[in-house]
């Protein structure tokens, strides 16, 4: 088979297409014959060796990738049979070995996709959507709320942009440039701006007229974020689910005493140190997708050979929505 080879930390220009041993399912376990494997901006940062993520620094040399769709094309010893030739989708978790032609997976972490979703959908619903879902259950967003999405044409925003409108709140859509604003829009944003301009906290401001920010959910951090945090209402909600901008948004104590304000991070350890949350994160997007009430966001797929190319096009912001690879 082929796969894409990391035998160093560094820039994108490590992963190295090459040709690989065909892995072999072990005990409890399948071989997927990869039709799609998602790109997670975490695969980026530990691409450069750096640590302190949820997912420990793998050893060198390595497959990168955690997230797979395809076919269940080998049993291992004690599979339960019924998985041979089922569409599958999985999340490897911290063993990697997802972009590449074959990839080994537990049968434990094996959901098979929902009739009329696509590989690549079931890519972008089995990493980020859940991810997404643990931002939208602890934002607890209804009807009455005015939500701001930071990056909303990422596969995070672009999952909450959705169920933000679905559930009947006020929905402001940031992002940057006007052909991703254009994609916010049909995902049910109400107003959108392009936050790489200067002075559009102060649009945002002026466009909503009384109504005050009642959730923000931000994936940028930085100075977007900080932005983002001065547009909260009395009492408002902020979700942090990292910071694409390269660097977190800081906090003390007193931005949050002068308007009541509470700040959450449901993911990263808090997600897996809680029994059955991911299985259950993982069903309800799904269920969400499967469904139609949410559309996975998906950046045209990029060959598994160009996967340096997607870790730079990630890494600038250049892409829309969840990026995959297809081998």
């Amino acid at each position: 088979m082929h796969a894409i080879r990391q035998h160093e930390f560094g820039p994108a220009e490590t992963l190295r297409y090459e040709e690989a041993e065909n892995p072999k399912p072990g005990r409890g376990q399948v071989r997927i014959s990869v039709r799609a494997a998602g790109v997670h901006l975490l695969d980026t940062a530990l691409r450069k060796g750096i640590g302190g993520g949820p997912m420990p620094l793998p050893e060198l040399p390595m497959t990168p990738g955690r997230e797979v769709a395809g076919v269940v094309d080998e049993l291992g010893e004690d599979a339960d049979p019924g998985w041979l030739g089922k569409r599958v989708v999985a999340h490897l978790g911290a063993a990697s070995g997802g972009y590449a032609e074959l990839a080994v997976a537990p049968v434990t972490s094996l959901q098979e996709i929902p009739d009329g979703v696509t590989d690549e959908g079931a890519v972008a619903t089995i990493g980020t959507g859940r991810t997404a879902m643990a931002v939208l259950n602890d934002a607890k967003i209804t009807a009455a709320d005015v939500v701001l999405v930071t990056a909303a044409a990422g596969g995070i925003g672009s999952f909450a942009v959705q169920s933000a409108h679905n559930a009947g709140a006020f929905v402001v859509g940031l992002a940057r440039g006007e052909e991703k604003l254009a994609i916010v829009r049909e995902l049910g944003a109400d107003l959108v701006f392009d936050y790489s301009e200067d002075g559009w906290a102060a649009r945002v401001r002026e466009a909503l007229g009384d109504r005050e920010v009642t959730v923000a959910l931000d994936g940028v951090g930085g100075g977007q974020g900080r932005e983002a945090l001065g547009l909260l209402g009395v009492g408002g909600r902020l979700v942090m689910f990292g910071w694409s901008a390269g660097e977190p948004l800081e906090l003390s104590a007193m931005d949050f005493y002068g308007r009541g304000l509470t700040v959450s991070v449901p993911i990263g350890q808090r997600i897996m140190r809680t029994p059955g949350a991911m299985r259950a994160l993982e069903d309800q997007a799904l269920a969400e997708v499967a469904a139609g009430r949410i559309v996975p966001l998906v950046n045209e797929p990029i060959p598994l050979a160009e996967a340096a190319r997607a870790h730079t096009e990630l890494e600038h912001r250049r892409t829309v929505g969840k990026v995959v690879l297809r081998p």
